[in-house]
């Protein structure tokens, strides 16, 4: 897959096929639409382009709001969709000035004169351009004069992508992460950075890796501990993690941190993937440290029996 930051470097295609949107988590619901990409490119023997904005559109328009979380980064988003067998990926900038843009004026300097663009498939009642001013129905009735065809994706597909985000969404902010995993296709991943830590885990028998996450917006399901699988490198170990405040030991800050089952490589300053498999139970005050070691211990067999089903 190719992937494009800004339409400077594309090269305009014979026939490309394209879609656009954010395409936060690629899940099953969007992978219907990117099948039917795909089954259009190849009958007609094109190539499929997705079209996606970042910053997240959002983010820009409303930067006053904070409570936005999203399922994937940009670079997470890129391999999810190579992953499904896009061609093209192009990552458009979105800024006010690029808010202002007529709906006629995307379509003939972007979809038809940059990309080439000989089918759009779109969702139900898709918008675009300045003010939402662009529908499908515009498109139809003037797909001549464009030079494309436009396939509209139906009410009900569209409504399932809108109802999966929804349920992936609240399933990981209540900790419901095997919901999420089901609806996705595959467990929801963390990308993160392992940062130092006060060691605690280590002084109690069970050393963690904290991982700090740069992208503020990044969606982290609830508090708790967590079945997981970690990707160090070409690697693959089992783990439990916790997020949440260490109330045992006095915690203030909310972290991140990981036990990975029979590790000693001295990883700090790397970064490591998480799937999230189930969660285990939620985050509490343990009596004292050894109380706290004895869950632990019962932890780790569960985790174990959970991965290694």
């Amino acid at each position: 897959m190719n992937i494009y930051h800004g339409l400077e470097d594309f090269k305009k295609l014979e026939y490309a096929v394209v879609t656009s949107g954010t395409f936060d988590g690629v899940h099953l619901g969007h992978q219907k639409i990117l099948k039917r990409l795909k089954e259009v490119a190849r009958k007609n023997h094109g190539e499929t382009v997705l079209l996606t904005y970042w910053p997240h559109p959002r983010l820009v328009l409303y930067p006053e709001e904070t409570d936005l979380k999203l399922l994937n980064t940009f670079e997470e988003k890129a391999e999810l969709l190579r992953e499904q067998g896009i061609d093209h990926l192009i990552r458009l900038p979105f800024t006010k000035e690029f808010s202002k843009t007529s709906s006629e004026a995307f379509i003939k300097k972007i979809l038809v004169d940059q990309i080439g663009t000989k089918k759009l498939v779109i969702g139900y009642d898709h918008r675009f351009g300045k003010n939402r001013e662009g529908s499908f129905e515009h498109l139809k009735a003037n797909s001549s004069k464009y030079g494309f065809d436009v396939e509209e994706i139906s009410r009900q597909d569209v409504e399932d992508v809108a109802v999966s985000s929804t349920k992936i969404r609240n399933g990981l902010s209540e900790g419901d992460v095997a919901t999420a995993s089901h609806l996705l296709g595959r467990p929801y991943r963390m990308l993160g950075r392992v940062v130092k830590g006060e060691k605690i885990g280590r002084m109690i028998g069970f050393p963690t890796a904290n991982i700090e996450i740069e992208f503020k917006h990044k969606l982290i399901p609830a508090n708790g501990s967590y079945a997981v699988k970690v990707h160090q490198g070409n690697n693959r170990y089992n783990g439990m993690l916790n997020i949440g405040y260490r109330p045992t030991v006095g915690g203030k800050l909310k972290t991140i941190e990981v036990n990975i089952f029979d590790f000693k490589k001295d990883i700090y300053g790397e970064n490591i993937a998480v799937d999230f498999i189930d969660k285990i139970r939620d985050e509490k005050k343990f009596e004292d440290i050894e109380e706290l070691k004895n869950q632990l211990q019962a932890d780790k067999i569960l985790v174990n029996d959970i991965l290694n089903k």
